[in-house]
C-alpha cells in the first residue's frame, strides 16, 4: 500500500472509530439547529442508488420541496443517475462518508442490507435524519446497536416499512383493534413472485442481459465487511438471496408484513418458530426460493408461505377472527362477517389508489421539520426484521427455533 492510501485508510478508520465511541458512549452529534418553514426546501443525500432509491426519489420529489445534494454508490452509473437528475447539482462520491460531510438535512439510504446498520449508525452521529430501507438490520445482533444509536441521538429515523403510512392499512389496523373481528387467533401471511418471469436462472448471465460495466463498479468497496468474494452479476443484482447480503423472503418480504401483524396485534416477538425452505428452482442462490414457516406469538399464530417461481396472488395477509376475516394487500381490503351469506359479503371494501411509500416518504419529511416521532420508528423496524431472522435461524436449525434463545443455544 503506497502512503497516501495509508493516510486515507487511516482518516476512514479514525473516523469510524470516532463515531462509534461517541454512539457507545451516548455522546452524538447535535441535531441540526436548522429551522424549516412550511416550504422550505429539503437538502437530502442518496446513498445506494439502485432500482429501490429511484423509487424513494420518485417519492420525495412528489411529496415536497428537496433538492439532492449528494449521492453516494460504488456503482458510477448509478451515481451519474442521480447527479443527471439533480441537473448536476449532486456531488458524486464512492464513499458514503463523504456524503455524511455535507451540509444535509436528511439521507435516504437503500444499500443492501449487510451496509444498512454501519451507514445509518454513522449517519445519526453525523447528525443527520435518516429513512432506512428495510429490513433495518442484516443480523439480529444490529438491533441493539441501531436502537442504541438511535434513542442517544437527536436524529429523526424512519424505517421503510411503508404500509405504517398506507392508508388502508391504517384502517385495516383501527377495524382489529377495535375488535371488528373478534378475537383473531392466526393470521396468514403469503407473497409469490416469479424471478422466472424476469431475470435468467443462470447464474452467469451474457452481456446483452442487463449487463454490468464492471470497470465502473468499485466491487470491493461493495462487498464492504462481507467475505471477499469474485463478483458476479447475480449477487450484484440478486444479493438478498445470499446470507453475505441479505436474508432471502424472510427479511424482504415477510418482514413487511409481520410488521403489519406487530402493529394489529400489540406485539412484537414471537417464541417459537418453524421453517420449511428449500432451492427448487434457484440452486445458485443461498436462500430458500420456496418457504412454509410459522410463528408463534403470545395468544395467536402467524404462518407464511411463498415462492419466487409463481406469481399469481402476489402478497398479503389474512386475519382470521371469531366473528370476522379481514383479507388485506396493498390494493385494498376487504372485511368477511362470519354467518353472512352470497352477495352480502363482503360487508366492507376499501381500494388503495396511492403508493404508501409517497405516503411513508411524506411523513418523513414532515417529521424532520417537527421532530416529532415518524410513523415507522427504529423499535418497530428492528421488530419486523427480528422475526425474519429468528425464521432463517429456524431453517438452519433444523425447522424450529423458541425464542429468546437460552445461554449456550
Amino acid at each position: 500500500m503506497i502512503r497516501g492510501e495509508e493516510t486515507n485508510r487511516r482518516a476512514m478508520t479514525y473516523q469510524t472509530n470516532r463515531r462509534s465511541f461517541l454512539i457507545a458512549s451516548g455522546v452524538t452529534a447535535l441535531a441540526s439547529t436548522r429551522v424549516f418553514g412550511a416550504n422550505d426546501t429539503l437538502r437530502i443525500g442518496v446513498i445506494g442508488a439502485g432500482g429501490r432509491m429511484r423509487t424513494l426519489l420518485d417519492c420525495a420529489e412528489r411529496v415536497g420541496p428537496c433538492q439532492f445534494v449528494a449521492v453516494s454508490d460504488v456503482y458510477k452509473p448509478h451515481c451519474d443517475a442521480v447527479v443527471e437528475r439533480s441537473n448536476g447539482v449532486a456531488a458524486a462520491h464512492v464513499d458514503y462518508r463523504a456524503v455524511l460531510d455535507k451540509d444535509v438535512d436528511a439521507v435516504l439510504i437503500a444499500a443492501p442490507d449487510h451496509w444498512h446498520v454501519r451507514i445509518a449508525v454513522e449517519a445519526l452521529a453525523a447528525g443527520k435524519d435518516v429513512y432506512l430501507e428495510k429490513p433495518v438490520t442484516h443480523t439480529i445482533e444490529e438491533g441493539a446497536t441501531l436502537t442504541h444509536a438511535v434513542r442517544s441521538s437527536k436524529q429523526i429515523l424512519q424505517c421503510g416499512m411503508q404500509q405504517r403510512s398506507w392508508s388502508h392499512f391504517q384502517n385495516a389496523v383501527d377495524l382489529i383493534q377495535a375488535g371488528s373481528l373478534g378475537r383473531v387467533v392466526q393470521v396468514r401471511t403469503y407473497w409469490f413472485q416469479n424471478y422466472q418471469n424476469h431475470f435468467s436462472k443462470e447464474p452467469s448471465w451474457t452481456s446483452s442481459d442487463r449487463p454490468v460495466d464492471v470497470d465502473k463498479l468499485d466491487w470491493k468497496a461493495w462487498l464492504g465487511s462481507a467475505p471477499d468474494q469474485p463478483f458476479t452479476k447475480e449477487k450484484f443484482f440478486h444479493w438478498r438471496w445470499f446470507w453475505n447480503f441479505g436474508g432471502g423472503a424472510m427479511t424482504d418480504l415477510f418482514a413487511h408484513w409481520i410488521d403489519v401483524v406487530h402493529w394489529a396485534m400489540k406485539t412484537d416477538e414471537p417464541s417459537n418458530a418453524y421453517m420449511l425452505g428449500d432451492k427448487y428452482f434457484f440452486d445458485q442462490w443461498d436462500c430458500p426460493d420456496t418457504i412454509q414457516a410459522a410463528f408463534r406469538y403470545p395468544g395467536f399464530d402467524v404462518v407464511y408461505e411463498g415462492m419466487m417461481a409463481s406469481s399469481v396472488d402476489d402478497g398479503g395477509l389474512e386475519f382470521r377472527g371469531t366473528e370476522a376475516t379481514l383479507k388485506l394487500t396493498r390494493s385494498g381490503m376487504s372485511l368477511y362477517r362470519e354467518r353472512v351469506q352470497g352477495k352480502e359479503n363482503p360487508i366492507l371494501t376499501e381500494q388503495s389508489f396511492r403508493d404508501g411509500t409517497i405516503s411513508h416518504m411524506e411523513n418523513f419529511f414532515q417529521c424532520v421539520k417537527s421532530r416529532k416521532e415518524p410513523n415507522a420508528p427504529v423499535e418497530a423496524g428492528v421488530a419486523a426484521a427480528r422475526a425474519g431472522h429468528i425464521g432463517n435461524l429456524a431453517y438452519h436449525r433444523n425447522g424450529q427455533v423458541s425464542w429468546p434463545l437460552k445461554a449456550g443455544a
